[in-house]
């Protein structure tokens, strides 16, 4: 074989799975957050189970956690619930996510003791699991640009093309075109 059919092949490959990749990651990433969100928030209807449940008591003192972790579960659920389900759920689930994430990351201000070891570099496990919360905030962000049926392309060529029209579009409108 030689090295020109070795480079063909490759690339060839290597389209096909990019191809793959554009047709279903979105759905898959929407999915697996759904899970995820639907089983932690789980756990947070029943005592002792949520590995969060401790930060909350300690961060959301001001309000009752007869009522609030409850409410959490159910705003969890429903956010990954929404996920699963896509399609007219996506808005809400994005929209709700991310109110939710503000809640989430309200530790670092509420009680930055429980967060870090030595601010602003020594994270403590509690300051970790909050702080992985931005990539479920990107999440949100990726997921939510898709809700007007938007997606991932495959080809560059495509990409330019769809950007050089939309931008002709644009241009058109504002002319009242």
């Amino acid at each position: 074989m030689s090295v020109r059919s070795l480079q063909t092949r490759i690339e060839n490959i290597d389209r096909s799975t990019t191809r793959v990749l554009a047709r279903y990651s979105l759905t898959i990433l929407r999915i697996t957050v759904g899970i995820v969100f639907v089983w932690f928030g789980a756990l947070k209807f029943f005592p002792g189970m949520s590995p969060a449940e401790h930060l909350i008591r300690e961060s959301i003192t001001f309000l009752s956690m007869d009522w609030f972790l409850p409410f959490l579960a159910a705003l969890e659920v429903t956010i990954g619930v929404c996920y699963i389900l896509g399609g007219k759920f996506l808005r809400v689930a994005v929209i709700l996510m991310l109110g939710q994430m503000a809640g989430a990351m309200s530790p670092m201000v509420l009680r930055p003791d429980l967060i870090w070891v030595k601010f602003p570099f020594v994270w403590t496990l509690e300051g970790q699991y909050v702080f992985k919360d931005i990539v479920l905030v990107s999440v949100a962000l990726v997921i939510g640009a898709t809700v007007r049926g938007g997606g991932i392309i495959a080809s560059p060529m495509m990409f330019k093309e769809s950007v050089k029209r939309g931008t002709q579009e644009f241009k058109a409108l504002i002319a009242g075109k």
